[in-house]
């Protein structure tokens, strides 16, 4: 399994990882390497242990056990139904789970393979009816008892609508400061705006209560369902790993999650192809029905990156590399005619392909 590349500072000592943790496993360890480590307000840590019972993944996740329990019913849930992801392995005391003085860590098997890649079509293909799987076995799901349930109810429009303000307001900086980054931004900006509305007035159409957003009729979803998380095995088997983000939410917000990652690619930057793919490999398993796809149009259509990028730099402009940011920015704009013609063509896809 590939993760980031590992750093040398850690949270726990490898001691009490052996002696405090991993003691609560029937496994004999023979080695720990630290594979990633995050000391944020939401503080993780991954390492892979190497055992008499083969490669195991031990993490120390930043939630609390009734988010964990959560967790844990949806993977069990989603290998119940055909769907591959790491169970947790059982303590001694046949817990899921470690909490050593306060800190919660859980065991799973290490899922050897290679990370999924966009330039393939077949994994494309693959992914697309997977996630697809993973909404439909959501019919009938219900966590075990002492679980919070996770449910995203966010209003789209309104987040979106605070989204496009936020544009405005970096237009208007740019306006009083002229920088290099400013002039490219302003350059630009016209196009994304007229993006920013479409997007905008189509979601504000939209009864996102019949798209799924309440738990009678939304689904897991996986919320970072990208390339690092999915895991081609060397027998072909698919694996879904890292659920922490995992809510009921609408379907359509997991799949525009899932294009946008693929289509902001430099090799599959705005590539209509790779979206109708997709699409047709997901509806292969789980129809789409009109509403869904004009949600999923206006999710692609809005500037998200460009609006991301903006922010960020005029917050940060006293102290930040503004170089960096505006090749990040050159990166964005470079492709405005390729997402402008994906944009039309979605539009006509849609207008052929789903009625009422």
């Amino acid at each position: 399994m590939e993760y980031t590349n590992p750093i040398v500072k850690t949270i726990f000592d490898k001691d009490i990882l052996m002696k405090k943790i991993l003691s609560n496993y029937n496994i004999e360890v023979y080695s720990i390497e630290n594979i990633k480590i995050k000391e944020t307000d939401k503080e993780r840590a991954v390492y892979k242990v190497v055992t008499n019972k083969g490669n195991k993944c031990l993490k120390k996740v930043y939630y609390d056990e009734k988010t964990l329990l959560f967790i844990y019913s949806v993977i069990e849930w989603l290998n119940i139904k055909g769907i591959l992801a790491p169970r947790f392995i059982s303590t001694k005391r046949g817990l899921k789970y470690v909490n050593y003085q306060g800190d919660i860590f859980i065991l799973t098997d290490w899922i050897e393979g290679r990370k999924c890649d966009y330039d393939n079509i077949d994994d494309i293909k693959m992914i697309s009816k997977n996630l697809a799987k993973i909404h439909k076995s959501s019919e009938g799901f219900f966590p075990i008892e002492g679980s919070e349930i996770l449910i995203n109810d966010k209003n789209y429009f309104q987040s979106y609508n605070k989204h496009f303000k936020q544009l405005i307001e970096c237009a208007n900086l740019a306006y009083k400061i002229k920088d290099k980054f400013s002039r490219i931004y302003l350059e630009n900006f016209d196009y994304y705006l007229s993006c920013a509305k479409e997007s905008l007035y189509i979601l504000s159409c939209l009864d996102f209560n019949n798209l799924g957003s309440k738990i009678s009729n939304g689904a897991i979803c996986h919320l970072d369902y990208v390339n690092k998380n999915l895991i081609f095995t060397p027998d072909g088997k698919l694996f879904v790993i890292d659920f922490d983000k995992t809510r009921i939410d609408c379907p359509v917000h997991d799949i525009s999650s899932f294009l946008h990652r693929i289509l902001k690619r430099k090799n599959t930057a705005w590539d209509f192809n790779v979206f109708e793919i997709a699409i047709d490999n997901y509806q292969n398993i789980r129809e789409l029905n009109k509403n869904e796809m004009l949600a999923l149009y206006a999710f692609l259509l809005f500037p998200k990156k460009l609006w991301k990028v903006s922010k960020d730099y005029y917050k940060n402009i006293k102290y930040c590399n503004k170089e960096q940011y505006i090749e990040e920015l050159k990166s964005i704009v470079k492709h405005k005619k390729d997402h402008h013609e994906f944009s039309l063509k979605v539009e006509a896809f849609i207008e052929k392909n789903f009625r009422g």
